[in-house]
Order: C-alpha cells, then sequence, then structure tokens
C-alpha cells in the first residue's frame, strides 16, 4: 500500500509516497517528514521529486550538474568530507569473487572509511561491490547511489543508500555524474576511487575519475576489469582500455594486504 503525502515549503509542494508502511505507523512517518522537510528549505534547486521507499531509501531528480549541491543537501549529505568512489562489478561478478570481496570490505575497508568521516559515493544497486557495501551497511557511513533515471526499475536500488537519480537511458550515462557528485561532496578534501572487478563501463568510470585528478587504487585480485588492468600494469598486452588505465601516474595497482593502508594513505595526502 502506497500512502501519498502532500509536502508543503514556501511556494514549492513536494509529493512523498510512503511505501510498504503499516496503517498506524502513517501518522508517525507523516509528522517525521514534515519534520525533515522544514528544517531543509529549497532555494535554488529545480527538485522535481522525491520518493521516499522507506525511512533510509530517498532518491532525488537532479537535471543539471549545478543541482548536485543543493540536492545532496535535501538527502541530509554533508559535504567538506573525504570521499571513496567504489566502481566495478556489478551482476557480472562471480560467486567466489563476491565472497572475497564482501569479507574484505567488512574487514578493511569500512572500518578505515568510519574512522575518516568517509562518504561512499557508487552506482547505488543491490548489484555487485554496490550490495556488498550495502549489505554492511553502517550508519556512520553514508552511502550515496548514482543512477541513470531509465535504468530504474530495470535494477533495484540499494536500500541503505541515498540515491541521485541523473538523466539516461541506459547502463554507463551516470558514469561522469558519479564523478561529478563525487567532487561536490568531497569538496576541497581528499577523494580516492576504488576499482573493484569491473566490465566495460568501469572503464569510463575509472576515466572520468583520472580526468578530474582523483587516485585510482585497483585490486586486482578482484578479476575481470581490474585483473586486466593489472596485468596492463605489469606488462601484458591485454588491450588497450586496460593500458591506458594502467598507464596513468594516479593509478596504482594493490593487494588485499595493502588496499586499507593504500586507502588510508590517500585520503590523509595533502598538497
Amino acid at each position: 500500500m502506497s500512502v501519498p503525502i502532500e509536502l508543503s515549503l514556501g511556494e514549492e509542494a513536494l509529493s512523498r509516497n510512503v511505501a510498504d508502511v503499516p496503517a498506524a505507523e502513517h501518522d508517525e512517518s507523516e509528522a517525521h517528514h514534515r519534520r525533515t522537510l522544514s528544517d531543509h528549505p529549497c532555494p535554488g534547486v529545480r527538485l522535481r521529486h522525491i520518493v521516499v521507499v522507506n525511512m533510509n531509501n530517498r532518491r532525488v531528480l537532479v537535471d543539471r550538474h549545478e543541482e548536485i549541491a543543493s540536492a545532496l543537501d535535501r538527502l541530509g549529505v554533508r559535504r567538506g568530507r573525504p570521499v571513496l568512489v567504489l566502481v566495478g562489478g556489478a551482476a557480472g561478478m562471480s560467486r567466489g569473487h563476491l565472497e572475497f570481496v564482501a569479507e574484505l570490505l567488512r574487514d578493511a575497508v569500512l572500518p578505515v572509511l568510519i574512522a575518516r568521516d568517509v562518504a561512499v559515493v557508487d552506482g547505488g544497486t543491490t548489484s555487485g561491490v554496490m550490495g556488498a557495501v550495502g549489505r554492511l551497511h553502517d550508519r556512520a557511513l553514508p552511502l550515496v547511489g548514482v543512477v541513470a533515471e531509465g535504468v530504474v526499475g530495470a535494477a533495484d536500488l540499494e536500500p541503505h543508500h541515498v540515491h541521485l537519480l541523473v538523466p539516461g537511458d541506459s547502463w554507463g550515462d551516470e558514469s561522469p555524474w558519479l564523478a561529478d557528485v563525487a567532487d561536490v561532496i568531497a569538496g576541497g578534501c581528499r577523494s580516492v576511487t576504488l576499482l573493484i572487478n569491473g566490465g566495460e563501463i568501469t572503464y569510463d568510470d575509472a576515466a572520468h575519475s583520472i580526468e578530474r585528478g582523483r587516485p585510482v587504487l585497483v585490486l586486482a585480485a578482484s578479476g575481470r576489469t581490474a585483473a586486466a588492468i593489472g596485468a596492463a600494469a605489469a606488462g601484458d598486452v591485454v588491450g588497450q582500455r586496460a593500458a591506458e588505465i594502467a598507464g596513468s601516474p594516479l593509478t596504482r595497482v594493490v593487494t588485499a594486504q595493502d588496499l586499507a593502508a593504500a586507502i588510508e594513505a590517500e585520503l590523509t595526502t595533502f598538497g
């Protein structure tokens, strides 16, 4: 059951849906959202709608890059903090690689991110590395998903993320937006991209980070695109795209044992 709740902010009305909430909780939910929105007026942002699937899953549709900062503010994502951009494998990951990555995220990566007050930016679905970090969600770790508007419905959005829906109808259309969202959240703080596994779109994600001067850490042991970049860095001939990413001075291939220290070093380096 979906109950529409109309809320007014100045001259702008926002339509919100609370889905699958028991009837007895509707009053509490509406009051919660009224308080939340009254604390966050909307000057200067063309916010078309917010849909609330549950208390942790909010989606904001943006049309222009200039709207990103205000949209993040509406979602309660604090800016001016370190950022980890997580790119790589989705539905194409093998079970073995996914289990390996989930354990590594839990034991090595998340403790560093939480200790350093890092926000994570990724593709925001339940697949692959995005689903893995969502299932390990800690309230101290903000998860921001960037998803092309046209693929919503073709993929399940991970419920522990907040989501920015950006223009596009195909997988990969979100790639430049993902890099831009990370820049806006970071402000003057450090950011780093972690590339795990991945397919063809992952090369685009890495290239966008490199274009913006963001370091890219590649976990070669996670397979597929990451393994190809790792092989290229070692001198093997594996393809032009892998060679281009591996050849960047911003790219570093890391082992599972070195990953936590590498992330911490990138996020605490100045200059």
